[in-house]
């Protein structure tokens, strides 16, 4: 598949996604979005609402009236807005809620620290779509509570706190995840927050932090020799897991370099080049399945688990296509146009539109994972397409 093909296919593919989003996740009951529909598209009316989906549809149709002005964006976009300062803004404590019940009622009033860096990632995006400087000083709150976060004797983010900010007990996003002070995973996503709101907003203490912060993803989570992220560690880095999450090192690879760039330090750049084609070249060579999509987790032996995930496909064409930019190696497009062909033929629901949860390792979508959910959102693969489309100029 050549570049450009790819590019008019990742192009049809976004409004498929935004249109899906725009005629079924709205909840005209209770307000906002619905919290589920699963895979044959039966809306589950009482299912919570988390703090993730809510950020990441705002996050979607404001980069959607970046790309294009169409007030029906905009209209989604305000609509997410107005739900998490009405619903998951915390009255007594600062920050937001993790989940709230199918009427916007407080469920987990817990201080995710992931989920805070998505609505300020989220929050950047409608700002510079809308142009609404008025909400600078709401970015800065928010960015504040993100901070909160942040651990001044080893350095990086605490997982997560009770609601009035005293410790929490359970640190996880989610059942699957370990329990544990430090994460990959919030990291990098708080990063990809700090880089959107260096867009708008350049002061002093965001500047460091957000240099401090690529400093610690090269120090503390990225396997330069190895090429992978470690996922979870203790207050002081200790290392708690040698599982390798192929998904997050090719989105981590792209995600790096983009605020690595926008940040401008030469040094901090080129540190950043080769952790990230490293990091490129080990999920093509190590995690990618003869049919171009790439498989769910590894570790030093090998793949353990060969599912292959809707998001992690995803991040893989943008993941391939910047590897492929950074170095011209036709290696790294081919990975690319191959996942996406893989994406393309078992992914993506040919019927009902919106893209399957993930398939087995012969491409069998597991239809007992719903279409929409807490983590189930329009960003992963609408962002791949806001990206091929910008990427690929020809």
């Amino acid at each position: 598949m050549e570049p450009l093909q790819l590019k008019q296919e990742m192009n049809k593919e976004l409004h498929d996604i935004l249109r899906f989003w725009l005629e079924h996740s709205i909840d005209v009951k209770h307000g906002g979005f619905v919290g589920q529909i699963n895979s044959d598209m039966t809306v589950v009316p009482d299912a919570p609402k988390g703090l993730v989906l809510n950020a990441r549809i705002l996050w979607t149709f404001a980069r959607a009236y970046r790309h294009e002005p169409k007030p029906e964006y905009m209209e989604m976009a305000e609509r997410a807005l107005h739900y998490l300062e009405a619903h998951f803004r915390d009255p007594e404590y600062p920050g937001y809620f993790w989940m709230v019940d199918y009427r916007g009622r407080p469920l987990q009033t817990k201080k995710q620290i992931y989920g805070l860096a998505f609505y300020l990632y989220a929050l950047s995006e409608f700002i510079l779509a809308s142009g609404r400087k008025d909400l600078l000083p709401l970015a800065e709150e928010v960015f504040e509570v993100v901070e909160k976060g942040f651990d001044p004797v080893h350095g990086g983010y605490v997982e997560a706190y009770a609601r009035d900010w005293t410790d929490e007990g359970d640190m996880r996003l989610g059942i699957h995840d370990q329990n544990d002070k430090k994460s990959m995973n919030t990291h990098l996503h708080v990063l990809e927050a700090y880089t959107n709101y260096f867009r708008i907003a350049r002061t002093p203490k965001l500047e460091e932090q957000f240099g401090r912060l690529i400093g610690v993803m090269l120090d503390r989570i990225v396997d330069e020799e190895g090429g992978h992220f470690h996922l979870y560690f203790d207050e002081d880095w200790s290392l708690k897991s040698r599982h390798v999450s192929y998904g997050h090192d090719i989105e981590g690879s792209w995600l790096l370099m983009e605020a690595a760039e926008l940040y401008g330090d030469a040094e901090l750049l080129e540190r950043t080049r080769n952790a990230a084609l490293r990091m490129a070249d080990a999920v093509l060579t190590e995690g990618m399945d003869a049919d171009g999509a790439i498989m769910w987790e590894g570790d030093a032996n090998g793949v353990f688990d060969t599912d292959k995930h809707w998001w992690g496909q995803a991040e893989a064409i943008v993941g391939f296509v910047n590897a492929w930019q950074m170095t011209g190696e036709e290696r790294f497009l081919k990975a690319a146009t191959g996942c996406w062909g893989f994406t393309r033929k078992h992914i993506v629901d040919p019927i009902h539109g919106e893209w399957y949860w993930k398939t087995d390792r012969a491409g069998n979508p597991d239809l007992n994972d719903p279409k929409v959910n807490e983590w189930k959102c329009p960003y992963h693969n609408g962002r791949a397409c806001f990206e091929i489309i910008e990427r690929i100029n020809l």
